[in-house]
């Protein structure tokens, strides 16, 4: 039982993977299913602090973003007419995006550490 506690990640995922071999449901479209599941708790999240605290985070926006356009790469990647450079773009797009959240998580207010001048 101790091991179940510490491994329930590895026991949903082994769940969720037999759930799509068992059903024959292509993984790509699990796995887009999944990735706009997680654009939904982000968005849920980010609205539940803004009624909470009245505030918006600017991670939580960067995190849809590059959740959302991760998405669309996929579905770009599996098509059979593939667009390689609307692929390379967005991969660029969600480089700078990267970018922008390390930033925006290094630089954040509630992280800065107050300096008092001696």
């Amino acid at each position: 039982m101790k091991i179940l506690k510490k491994n329930y990640e590895l026991l949903l995922a082994a769940l969720i993977f037999a759930l799509i071999m068992l059903f024959h449901y292509p993984f790509y479209k699990a796995i887009l299913l999944m990735l706009e599941f997680i654009v939904i708790i982000e968005v849920v999240k980010m609205l539940g602090e803004f009624i909470e605290k009245k505030r918006l985070r600017l991670r939580y926006v960067l995190d849809v973003f590059i959740i959302f356009l991760i998405r669309d790469v996929i579905i770009l990647t599996t098509m059979k007419e593939k667009d390689y450079k609307d692929i390379l773009f967005l991969l660029l797009v969600i480089l700078i995006f990267f970018g922008f959240r390390i930033l925006a998580v290094q630089y954040s207010p509630s992280t800065k550490k107050r300096k008092t001048i001696i």
